[in-house]
């Protein structure tokens, strides 16, 4: 992943409904959840969490598969995890094998973090 690839991604999180639907996808990994369940869920109107949803599968960060008459979304946490590499890739020096591992940041955060969902698995 280069700056091309990664700006994207920041853009389409850059934004608190789709920031919240990548969440709460992300809870309801593997099967993800049906387009209207998510807009019930955010409280957000149908047609806008349309628009949502489309700027994150776009950006890569979520899938969609018909199943009937429902469109169901996944959260795609490999794209995370490219960000996430991207991110660290100049850390410490030029020597991210050096830098402690993402999955274990939240466990040194004194904040509460119990309605984070662990991004570190896929």
């Amino acid at each position: 992943m280069d700056s091309n690839d990664a700006v994207p991604l920041f853009a389409a999180l850059a934004q608190p409904t789709r920031l919240a639907a990548f969440r709460l996808l992300v809870t309801h990994l593997p099967a993800g959840l049906p387009a209207g369940d998510i807009a019930r869920r955010l409280d957000v109107p149908h047609n806008t969490m349309s628009s949502h949803l489309a700027v994150l599968e776009r950006a890569g960060l979520v899938s969609s598969q018909r199943q009937s008459r429902l469109m169901i979304y996944q959260a795609r946490l490999e794209r995370v995890n490219d960000m996430i590499d991207f991110l660290a890739r100049d850390c410490c020096g030029g020597h991210p094998d050096l830098c402690q591992p993402a999955g274990s940041l939240s466990s040194t955060h004194t904040g509460d973090t119990h309605d984070q969902p662990d991004l570190s698995q896929p």
